[in-house]
Formats: C-alpha cells, structure tokens, sequence
C-alpha cells in the first residue's frame, strides 16, 4: 500500500511502519520550503502521529511512526534503552581494511557534536562529543566508475546526527553520493546518497511482542 508516495510496510492501532523514499524529509523542516514531509503526507490520511525516530532526506528505508500517544511514549523509551535492533546498507569509497574480530564486525567509536557554525554538519570532537558508537560488516565489493567501493552492513548503537556518515567518512571511507561528508568525486559519484535503512525491530507497544520488518536496498 502507498500513501502519497510513501510506502506502507505494516500498519496497526498503534503504530505504522513506512519505507521512506530518499529525498524526502522525515519531519518538517524550517520554513514553508520544508513543510512535504512523511510525517504531514501521512497525516492526511491517518490522522495525528507522533515522532519517533527520523532518518536523514536524503537516506532512505524503515521509520516507524506512533498512532497513539501511549505507543509513542513506550516506543520512545525503547529507542532511549536501545531495545531496537537497526541495520542499514552503505556503499563506501574504497575498500576498508577486513575486521579482525572473528564475527566479522568491527567498531567506530568516536565521540560526535553537532557542528553548530556549519549546521546541519556534525564533527568528531573528543573534548566535548557525546560517546558514538557504530558496529559494521564489509559485504562485498564493487565498481562504481573507475573506482572501487565496497558495500557495508551498519549497525547503529547510538543514534547521533549523521552518526553513520560521518562516522565511516572518519574511517577514510564515506558514503558514496554524500553531500556534506565526501570529497566532492565522491559526493559525485552517484546521483544519491548510498544509505538505506534496510531492518528495524523493536517490542510491539501494545503488548510487547517482538516485531521485524525488512526493506530491499534500492540500489
């Protein structure tokens, strides 16, 4: 089911789960310019929802939106407690250096602030970030023109602004089709960002029994 371009994923009494396209925002922005959003196009036809988590425009993949004020503040409290589990796909410049743990995984920790001179930016600061942390999976390889770049699986542990971009651009490796954090080749080298956010789970709201969705990366 789509609603004004927006894809339904799961719906029920308290919550509803969509496939945000990329490009779109989330939540309103500032100004008029900003106001097409998933939040308002789903609104029109579902009446109040509630704020849960967001993803960046240009990132596309699962959000989940409360329907009711009870499931809104359980789901937010969820979220605080790291109760849900996230997983995205990325496309990186380059080939990062194969994890050594022997699950396969490897993390970045580095402490994120918003950039406030160069907002909507944020920066790695050790003096004043707040502690980020980000686990993730190299899949696979690939070409994308004359370079190589490889395709990540990402598993947010925080959940920071621009937490995964910025975090694998610190890497050496950032996303492919990134305004803010890429070379400008690189921010180039696709006509949209490589993030997808590809699986979300998380306790029902109303009853608390554990609930999946997945999502197709698009690209």
């Amino acid at each position: 089911m789509i609603l004004d371009g927006v894809p339904l994923v799961h719906i029920d009494d308290d919550l509803v789960v969509v496939d945000k396209p990329a490009g779109l925002l989330a939540v309103p922005g500032r100004g008029p310019e900003k106001a097409d959003c998933v939040l308002h196009r789903l609104q029109r036809h579902l009446g109040p929802l509630g704020v849960v988590h967001r993803l960046d425009m240009d990132t596309s993949g699962l959000i989940v939106l409360a329907r009711t004020a009870a499931a809104q503040r359980t789901l937010s409290m969820a979220f605080a407690a790291r109760r849900v589990h996230k997983r995205y796909v990325a496309v990186v410049a380059g080939i990062p250096l194969p994890p050594t743990a022997p699950d396969g995984w490897s993390d970045i920790r580095l402490p994120l602030i918003v950039d406030w001179p160069r907002r909507p930016r944020s920066k790695v600061c050790f003096r004043t970030g707040k502690p980020s942390h980000t686990r993730w999976c190299l899949c696979g390889t690939e070409r994308h023109g004359p370079a190589w770049a490889a395709r990540v699986t990402l598993e947010p542990i925080t959940g920071r602004s621009h937490q995964l971009r910025l975090h694998l651009a610190a890497l050496g490796h950032p996303i492919l089709g990134d305004p803010l954090y890429a070379p400008p080749a690189h921010a180039r080298a696709t006509p949209r960002l490589l993030l997808h956010a590809s699986e979300l789970a998380l306790p029902h709201p109303a009853h608390g029994q554990w609930m999946a969705w997945c999502s197709a990366c698009p690209f």
